[in-house]
């Protein structure tokens, strides 16, 4: 298994598609922390259980002003059916064309298949790593560990 961008690092800026004709770019969210899934495939079970878990409780989230983006290689067109049909409130990020650039940067990159690692990375508000982890890939790691990182991230207490 690969080891993922160490906390302190900055954190490598994108841009991928969201729809056919919108991009979307890390460094929008400069000011406020990003919570990067990064994932194997749409309609995957692990994949859907990992990113309902997110959906389920965007909220906690919300009340740090943490922006939540996921990432594959699948294309937008998977990304935009896979969203509807589990009703996400996230976007979903294309890492399609060229394969799998973003998630090289983020040392998120499975060569031997050609799919994302299952990572997650906490960026900070000025774009430095904050927390990271990698996990294997059949096993979803919910939201525990970025959830309790980004509240120790935040000094003051959570947005209302």
């Amino acid at each position: 298994m690969k080891m993922p961008l160490k906390p302190g690092t900055k954190a490598p800026e994108f841009s991928l598609n969201s729809t056919p004709d919108q991009k979307v770019s890390l460094s929008e969210f400069k000011g406020k922390p990003v919570v990067l899934i990064f994932y194997p495939a749409d309609f995957s079970p692990v994949c859907g259980d990992e990113l309902t878990v997110f959906n389920e409780i965007l909220p906690e989230f919300k009340k740090y002003n943490a922006q939540v983006l996921a990432i594959s290689v699948d294309n937008i067109w998977t990304h935009l059916a896979f969203a509807k049909e589990r009703n996400f409130h996230f976007p979903l990020l294309s890492d399609f064309n060229p394969k799998g650039k973003a998630s090289k940067l983020y040392n998120a990159y499975r060569d031997e298949d050609g799919v994302s690692e299952r990572a997650l990375y906490l960026i900070d508000k000025n774009g430095v790593i904050a927390w990271s982890y990698i996990s294997p890939v059949g096993v979803n790691p919910g939201a525990g560990g970025v959830l309790g990182a980004l509240e120790n991230l935040t000094s003051v207490s959570p947005k209302r």
